[in-house]
């Protein structure tokens, strides 16, 4: 059985979803069945097929859910002593040593990864890199536009 890491914040959402798929949609979908139901034929029914695929995808994502809920590993690096070290839920400030450009990334779990508000995933090759190092560490990271050599700026624990 494999465990899932993740922050309690990515967790909190994640429960968040669930309760919203269970207690809001799952109910709309149902009353979308038992109206498309009423229009008779339902070989020729659009209404009812689209219905009953929205239904099989809300069941699908709920299954999901509750899978990796059961499965969770929750790292909450608040209640951590902040030892320098660059570890999962760490925020992790980084300088590109050519452009001398700062970025700043939060490393959670595969779900949490949001590249758009620099949330990477702790399995994406920048994450990979950087874990385990500390402040001042210069890493060579392989990206897709070739090898890049960043320097730890700052380790948080927030």
């Amino acid at each position: 059985m494999n465990t899932y890491p993740m922050t309690a914040h990515g967790a909190e959402m994640l429960q968040k979803e669930l309760h919203e798929l269970k207690t809001v949609k799952r109910p709309e979908i149902i009353k979308s069945i038992a109206t498309a139901r009423e229009h008779g034929d339902l070989k020729e029914n659009a209404e009812y097929h689209a219905a009953r695929e929205q239904q099989s995808f809300c069941e699908g994502r709920i299954q999901n859910i509750e899978g990796k809920l059961s499965n969770v590993q929750i790292i909450d690096v608040l209640k951590m002593p902040n030892n320098g070290k660059v570890i999962f839920g760490t925020t992790v400030t980084v300088m590109n040593c050519k452009t001398e450009e700062e970025i700043t990334y939060k490393i959670v779990g595969d779900d949490e990864a949001d590249i758009k508000q620099l949330l990477i995933s702790v399995n994406s090759p920048i994450a990979r890199g950087l874990v385990g190092k500390e402040v001042d560490d210069v890493v060579n990271i392989q990206t897709p536009k070739g090898t890049v050599e960043f320097e730890i700026i700052e380790v948080q624990y927030i």
